[in-house]
């Protein structure tokens, strides 16, 4: 039966499987849609897979991904540099922006912290958030997805950052446990925003 599909259309399949969320039976419709599709449309998208990889970078300031570093928003003159976001994904910076309501700037840790799946503090950009602190910060809102992982990863952040003098606050529990910051709507997040609390 596996002779029957040609190893380039399996190895795709393969390919598409490995990606969260698309399982076999996604991968193969996928393979099989680029198959009857026009030349141009495969070409767009292996261009665009490997401008990806080429073209972006880390943010050498907050960590999330950009093109120029450091990113616009770090760079952006009317943004308030000393309110810091700590967010596990790049994602979860688009969602806050959605919102319109926070004018400060980011640092991504891209990750939280989970024993479970071997990741520890020094596996996220924990050291470099303590770093920046160098420089004049007033507050530092802990944005980390609700659940074990992001309650683990900002208790250990509020440990690392108790004793510096800066406000530490987290996200108001508007946010539902278990869920994650992408996947929420912009009013939702918005009110977690604003009803942030001061962390004890």
């Amino acid at each position: 039966m596996r002779g029957a599909v040609p190893e380039p259309v399996t190895r795709l399949i393969e390919a598409f499987s490995a990606l969260p969320g698309v399982g076999p039976r996604t991968a193969s419709r996928l393979t099989y849609y680029l198959l009857r599709a026009p030349d141009a449309l495969s070409q767009n998208l292996a261009q665009a897979l490997q401008n990806l990889k080429a073209q972006t970078v880390l943010c050498e300031v907050c960590y999330n991904i950009t093109v120029d570093s450091p990113c616009p928003i770090c760079s952006h003159p009317q943004r308030d540099g000393q309110k810091i976001a700590v967010v596990e994904e790049p994602l979860d910076v688009l969602a806050i922006e959605r919102t319109g309501a926070y004018d400060g700037v980011y640092h991504v840790l891209h990750g939280a912290i989970s024993p479970v799946n071997g990741i520890g503090p020094d596996d996220l950009k924990i050291p470099e958030l303590v770093r920046r602190l160098e420089h004049p910060v007033l507050e530092v809102i802990i944005a980390t997805n609700p659940g074990l992982e992001g309650d683990a990863t900002a208790m250990y952040i509020q440990r690392e950052l108790a004793g510096t003098g800066v406000k530490v606050t987290r996200l108001a529990r508007g946010l539902p446990v278990g869920g994650d910051l992408e996947y929420v709507d912009a009013v939702t997040l918005m009110r977690a925003l604003q009803g942030r609390n001061e962390m004890p």
